[in-house]
């Protein structure tokens, strides 16, 4: 039952992921990525920061100091410097799509790292996500800026520091909890980026912000950080690394669904079928036996 939890909850962060993708893509025309980066983790962190201070929580102990501050840089400050500026060169289906490589990365570091069996099951629900999401974005692959495959290998690696990240941090998650091991982590990653992007002048163009990028910022910030990855650090405390990464497949299909309600693109018979085929890639990689996990350290 905790790993059915976890699963729904990596699900639900992946849905809101994919709605975070519309709202970056937005911001990349008026901000840089370090300043993007900045004002979503920084609300974010300022959100869950009164949540993990109340009740007895239990933070990282001085052991997992070091541990937890370099998770911090690497997946709230390299990954979204990567991930935004994929962006900037991409377009936000193709984006999306580079983005749910994850679960096979995931796969393929935890096998190497001994940290997760590699099993037929789960490999072959891996695979048949990620064809349900080529398949549910085929029609919208084609219209591609010139220079996309800049933006696709920058989302591989952002998607290669989520990997890394899931996996190094679940021990940690499971010693003081999702709550405050993502406020220090997150912390560490937001004051590195406002403090480069301070040192760069990258916050120069928000005297031109008006409502919609005010708006695209806060939305990215309370939904696109503080409530996805508080989702994300739950689902890894409960579940697999590849049980919750596999569910990031959902990302995109929640992506192209928005753009159908928000920018009237029409929603093809790819897309219904791609949503069936990434819900039975899910079902196999996340269900059919525990995986066997390495000791974590």
């Amino acid at each position: 039952m905790s790993e059915l939890w976890g699963v729904v909850a990596a699900a639900a962060s992946s849905a809101l992921g994919g709605t975070s993708i519309a709202a970056t893509r937005y911001l990349v025309g008026h901000l840089d990525p370090l300043a993007i980066g900045s004002f979503r983790f920084g609300i974010g962190c300022l959100l869950l920061a009164p949540v993990a201070l109340l009740g007895d929580r239990r933070w990282p102990g001085r052991g997992d100091w070091l541990q937890t501050a370099g998770l911090g840089l690497l997946f709230f400050a390299v990954f979204p410097i990567l991930f935004n500026a994929s962006l900037i060169y991409t377009s936000s289906a193709r984006g999306a799509l580079a983005l749910s490589t994850l679960p096979l990365l995931s796969l393929v570091v935890g096998a190497a790292l001994g940290r997760e069996r590699l099993t037929a099951r789960k490999t072959a629900g891996v695979l048949i996500a990620m064809a349900g999401v080529g398949f549910a974005l085929l029609a919208g692959l084609g219209h591609a800026p010139p220079q996309a495959w800049r933006g696709d290998l920058l989302m591989i690696a952002a998607a290669l520091c989520m990997a890394l990240y899931g996996i190094w941090s679940k021990p940690v998650i499971g010693r003081c909890g999702p709550i405050p091991f993502t406020t220090v982590a997150m912390a560490v990653g937001a004051a590195a980026l406002v403090l480069i992007s301070a040192l760069r002048g990258s916050f120069d163009a928000v005297a031109q912000f008006a409502v919609p990028e005010w708006s695209a910022a806060l939305y990215l910030g309370v939904v696109g950080a503080a409530l996805t990855f508080y989702l994300w650090a739950f689902a890894l405390g409960r579940a697999s690394p590849t049980s919750v990464a596999v569910t990031v497949t959902v990302n995109p299909v929640t992506a192209s669904l928005v753009a159908a309600l928000m920018l009237n693109e029409p929603i093809g018979w790819n897309l219904a079928v791609g949503i069936v085929v990434v819900g039975v890639g899910i079902w196999l990689a996340t269900t059919g036996g525990r995986s066997a996990a390495a000791g974590g350290g």
